[in-house]
């Protein structure tokens, strides 16, 4: 029976305590810490989790029973809390984004190595069967080369929300919707492209006056291959849509699953190819669907990897390209010139001392509130 932690009682690890209650023969959940031991104890007596409540972290390093920790804490603690435990002997899954710069990164993923033990970065949207499917097509080429990429992230997040004492500061938080909203979108981008060799960006913030941070960029991103791409990362966006389009030779492909082909006339111009759409969306279909989806997918392939069952989807290797890809926008934005990846470690943008003293600081910080009530967090977007 694999003994789990959870560390960080915030809004996101309700994901992680529900995700490991799917797998009761295999993994309990034996404690729960945070700073404010009463948002700890109330998850504990919310599921009737046979564990106990700590405020600090540390109490938990030297407790030979826990096997894994489930980092769930404000961004800027990740690679401290992570490396802790990964030197005392435990696995690790930590939330998005890794840390706060490749520095921590790279320190992360050395401890890991010295310890033997296993490093997970959370990307919950990789263990959806339509990502997973899509990555799968663009793998096989069965829609032919990529041309172009389209990322919308699109977030919407009123003033108060960056009153909560760890947002809205480049310090604690580690950036803005960039770093903290689109990540996953940019995981995935990066999972099914691979990182581009060529970034140019910018970003402002245009409605939240109460944070250093952006609330919006945009970046344009070159492949090896040739093709071109576009992000942009915004919590100004009313509706939440998110999506990646794949402009595609033969068809555009995108998640939410769609899938459009067109045939040209003799004159050049488009008609409808429903031959080639049928012949994808059968390859789409028969592909098979995942067995638990989100948090709960990852938590499952953890667990299974620690058995020696199988290998990490996301190890940390993979979350270090995610952020590299978050650096190389940042660094493009605040210094207006085009950046090549990857980014080495003289790079001034490698360090979060470094990167701090070129972003700009939109705002300054106008509230601290010290917790909200209501715990509620949006994981998907429509």
């Amino acid at each position: 029976m694999i003994k789990v932690a959870v560390i960080g009682a915030g809004a996101i690890s309700t994901s992680h305590i529900e995700g490991y209650l799917n797998f009761p023969s295999d993994c309990q959940i034996k404690a729960i810490s945070d700073i404010y031991v009463d948002k700890a104890t109330k998850h504990i007596e919310g599921y009737k989790l046979d564990a106990e409540a700590y405020s600090d972290y540390k109490e938990l390093l030297n407790d030979p029973s826990i096997d894994l920790v489930s980092i769930c804490t404000p961004p800027s603690t990740h690679a401290k809390i992570a490396i802790d435990f990964l030197a005392s002997g435990k696995n690790v899954l930590v939330e998005k984004p890794m840390a706060a710069s490749l520095e921590e990164c790279d320190a992360m993923i050395e401890a890991a190595k010295k310890s033997g033990k296993l490093l997970s970065i959370v990307a919950q949207n990789r263990f959806q069967s339509s990502w997973m499917k899509l990555k799968k097509i663009l793998d096989e080429g069965v829609a032919g080369k990529v041309l172009h990429t389209q990322v919308d992230s699109f977030w919407w997040r009123g003033h108060s929300y960056y009153d909560l004492w760890w947002r809205g500061t480049w310090e604690s938080e580690g950036g803005g919707c960039t770093l903290n909203h689109a990540v996953h979108h940019i995981d995935a981008l990066q999972w099914m492209m691979g990182l581009p060799v060529e970034v140019h960006a910018l970003m402002g913030n245009v409605a939240h006056d109460n944070a250093e941070v952006e609330d919006i960029s945009l970046a344009l991103l070159r492949f090896a291959s040739g093709s071109v791409g576009q992000i942009t990362s915004s919590v100004v966006h009313h509706g939440q849509a998110q999506q990646l389009v794949f402009q595609c030779e033969r068809a555009k492909l995108s998640t939410p699953w769609q899938l459009y082909a067109s045939a040209s006339k003799e004159n050049g111009f488009p008609e409808r190819d429903e031959q080639t759409e049928s012949a994808i969306q059968s390859y789409y279909d028969n592909l098979p669907e995942v067995a638990y989806e989100g948090h709960t997918g990852q938590i499952e392939n953890v667990l299974r990897a620690m058995k020696g069952d199988c290998k990490l989807i996301v190890d940390g290797e993979e979350g270090r390209k995610t952020l590299e890809l978050i650096v190389a926008i940042y660094q493009s934005a605040s210094t207006g010139a085009s950046v090549r990846l990857p980014l080495g470690s003289d790079d001034a943008f490698y360090t979060k001392e470094g990167l701090m003293a070129s972003v700009p600081h939109f705002y300054e910080k106008t509230a601290s509130v010290e917790r909200f009530e209501n715990n509620e967090i949006t994981t998907r977007g429509n």
